[in-house]
């Protein structure tokens, strides 16, 4: 407690760190994993490849592909660009099979009736496919934030300052408050995030609710 109570300035510098590497992929996932998603469950063919894609994209190891960027895209391999570029490939590759699951649990007979009352593709996308994905959609958002900020803490192994550099700063010199600092503080920053998507879930779909409510009673 002393040694965190001494260095507290510091972890809250990188816990900033932290944030700044990790909200910028996952905002990008969902924007580009969605089109992604949507094309996949529109059209099945193309989308098995997609998936299969996806799949095989999560099974790199993350230090390989942190030093592949810079080599395609040109970004240093120190800096945040690059952490960035690599966390939102790995929350695309997750998100991409939530997403087309999401459209898929959308009820048949709800988008017949939309249909034939007039609506458009596009409205029937925003305004009946979109919000009725939101819950097997946010189950996936959470599954990727929960992963982008672990994923973080190996930008350290580099020189990428996060609350992952605690992890090898105290490990290399030897300071076990510092690694427990950075291990405890790394696990609420992901539970304070599913938290708020939880929150964030149940306002945007208050049905479920209700339906929850009626299968009580």
């Amino acid at each position: 407690m002393s040694w965190f109570t001494a260095n507290l300035p510091w972890v809250s510098s990188l816990l900033w760190d932290h944030l700044v590497l990790a909200l910028p992929p996952m905002i990008l996932s969902i924007l580009i994993a969605l089109p992604i998603g949507r094309l996949a469950y529109r059209y099945p063919r193309f989308g098995g490849l997609l998936l299969e894609t996806s799949t095989l994209l999560y099974a790199v190891p993350s230090l390989p592909l942190l030093i592949l960027i810079p080599a395609v895209v040109g970004t240093p391999l120190r800096s945040s660009a690059t952490m960035i570029i690599a966390l939102t490939i790995y929350g695309v590759a997750l998100l991409v099979r939530f997403a087309a699951d999401a459209f898929s649990s959308v009820d048949p007979g709800v988008r017949e009736s939309a249909v034939a009352i007039g609506y458009s593709p596009r409205s029937l996308l925003w305004k009946v496919d979109l919000p009725l994905a939101i819950p097997v959609l946010l189950a996936g958002i959470r599954v990727v934030a929960v992963s982008t900020i672990s994923l973080v803490t190996v930008g350290a192994l580099i020189g990428i300052s996060s609350l992952g550099t605690l992890l090898t700063d105290g490990f290399q010199r030897g300071i076990t408050a510092e690694v427990a600092t950075g291990l405890i503080t790394t696990m609420l920053l992901a539970l304070i995030l599913d938290t708020l998507l939880l929150i964030l879930g149940r306002l945007l779909t208050p049905w479920t609710a209700l339906k929850r409510q009626g299968g009580s009673a």
